[in-house]
């Protein structure tokens, strides 16, 4: 391919990534330093001048991004083509393997389902929900499909919606515009700190009760634990959140049967119900939908019942 004139006087790695779209420059760039990409027949620098014209040679190098062993795990697929997958993550399936967790993750069962995922970073997962969270995660299938979505989610294209009870009764939605970062004591929590990167969270109330609120909640970006920390910095922490939550909330003369809802839900009540976004290929619009698990929906019922 000839680098086109426009593109005169650009860093051969700029050039690339205009060339190249469907590549992350990082991608480009290694493939640049390990001579698999050649411009005139010769190898060159990432910093160095292109003058328009010139023939660029670009090998695809494949290689093994993933060393987890592929595990049968039961998937629950949404949607899949040869380009994208987006499944429906049960509660307690951990998504990476890591420490205490060297298996039986969804990356695991991912390699399973589709093994040429073994070629792509984090077997094609694009973004991560924590392990007691349910709902929707997308999976690009190829490089070029990991490229194009793992850009769309940054340049916030892709819209996000979640459903979660929180403590406390609001009185109606708004915005949390509030930075998060890592715990400075300890690593494996985050918090609310002004140094920390811009995080910004909208939520509605769908459902009321005597203590407790039903909302919807939908993410202009997606830190580490956002909706639990936003949510708790406002002391409306999620129902079940072990980390972040503290107390049950329990409403004055609470029922036996919701005493024992809410004390027996151990995960936060936190739901990611649909994804908006565009196919990273042929650019349709996809609105993809999961249905609330069966334990949120139960806990649904009793403190709708005991709001009566």
């Amino acid at each position: 391919m000839a680098v086109p004139d426009e593109l005169a006087g650009l860093r051969l790695d700029q050039a690339l990534a205009k060339m190249f779209p469907d590549f992350s420059r990082s991608r480009l760039k290694s493939w640049l330093v390990a001579g698999a990409v050649l411009v005139d027949g010769e190898s060159r620098q990432p910093k160095d001048r292109v003058d328009g014209g010139e023939q660029v040679e670009l090998t695809i190098v494949t290689e093994l991004a993933v060393r987890s062993a592929p595990e049968p795990i039961s998937l629950d697929v949404v949607f899949e083509d040869d380009d994208l997958l987006v499944i429906n993550k049960q509660a307690g399936l951990v998504v990476h393997p890591g420490a205490g967790n060297p298996t039986g993750t969804l990356m695991n069962g991912l390699l399973h389902h589709s093994p040429a995922l073994a070629e792509l970073p984090r077997a094609g997962i694009i973004h991560r929900l924590d392990k007691d969270t349910t709902g929707l995660m997308m999976v690009g299938k190829t490089l070029a499909a990991h490229t194009a979505l793992t850009r769309a989610l940054a340049e916030r294209e892709v819209s996000r919606h979640y459903v979660a009870v929180c403590r406390g009764v609001l009185t109606g939605g708004g915005k949390i515009d509030e930075p998060i970062g890592r715990h400075p004591v300890d690593r494996t929590r985050m918090t609310i700190r002004q140094d920390g990167r811009p995080a910004v969270t909208h939520f509605t109330v769908r459902e009321r009760y005597r203590a407790h609120s039903f909302v919807d909640v939908k993410l202009d970006t997606g830190r580490t634990h956002q909706i639990r920390v936003h949510f708790a910095h406002r002391r409306h922490a999620l129902l079940g959140d072990g980390v972040y939550g503290g107390r049950l909330g329990l409403p004055a003369g609470a029922t036996a049967a919701l005493i024992d809802e809410l004390r027996g839900f151990k995960r936060q009540a936190l739901h990611a119900a649909q994804l908006k976004l565009l196919h990273p290929v042929s650019g349709d619009e996809l609105v993809l939908d999961a249905a609330i698990p069966e334990d949120f929906a139960h806990l649904l019922d009793v403190l709708r019942t005991d709001n009566k």
